[in-house]
């Protein structure tokens, strides 16, 4: 383990400027990595975790790669995909409460306002559960943990609701840009864990 972290520390000459554009270009492949590890839609929360950890190697100088991708995503999927079914059915219920809304069910703005806050909240919560996975690591304890974040640490999670924002904005412009930003997002999450366990 040491000898692995030894050959993968940056050279001493390498500038700062350097090394943040490998990790920057690194976010953008670890993006791709996630887009095509969540294609089956219900992956996409054990994609994450498997994006999240990669990066976390990444920032620690360790080997990784896309094996070690591959072995954490095999890893988080085992119950991971129960996460994404959970979230694919939140998704269904804020969908059918926009649309009573529309039709004009009596409190109805409210009603929608207040569920697609509770979307909101859940998406940072399951990316924050990503961001603190490890192997072996039960989804319903990490969720429980992310929740608590989410509502204690309303700084990090905005910022989370912004990286969500810029993959959706992306998405509208370009398909293959929001692929890329998938990457900054994870990073972003793994960062705001970080912050919060520091605090």
């Amino acid at each position: 383990m040491t000898e692995a972290r030894a050959e993968a520390r940056p050279e001493p000459g390498e500038s700062r400027f350097s090394r943040g554009f490998a990790l920057f270009a690194e976010c953008l492949l670890t993006g791709v990595w996630i887009a095509l590890a969540a294609l089956p839609l219900v992956t996409g929360p054990a994609a994450f975790a498997a994006g999240a950890r990669h990066l976390r190697r990444r920032l620690a100088h360790e080997r990784g790669g896309l094996r070690g991708f591959t072995a954490d995503f095999r890893a988080a999927v085992r119950r991971g995909w129960l996460v994404g079914v959970a979230g694919w059915a939140a998704l269904a219920v804020v969908w059918v409460d926009v649309r009573a809304v529309r039709d004009g069910l009596p409190g109805g703005p409210l009603v929608g306002s207040v569920g697609v806050l509770a979307l909101i909240g859940a998406a940072v919560a399951g990316l924050r559960a990503a961001a603190l996975w490890r192997p072996g690591a039960s989804w319903r304890a990490l969720l429980a943990r992310a929740g608590r974040h989410t509502v204690l640490d309303p700084a990090g999670s905005f910022l989370l609701v912004g990286g969500l924002a810029v993959v959706a904005c992306s998405a509208w412009f370009s398909v293959p840009l929001a692929v890329a930003v998938l990457g900054a997002v994870a990073a972003a999450a793994v960062a705001v864990e970080e912050r919060h366990r520091r605090r």
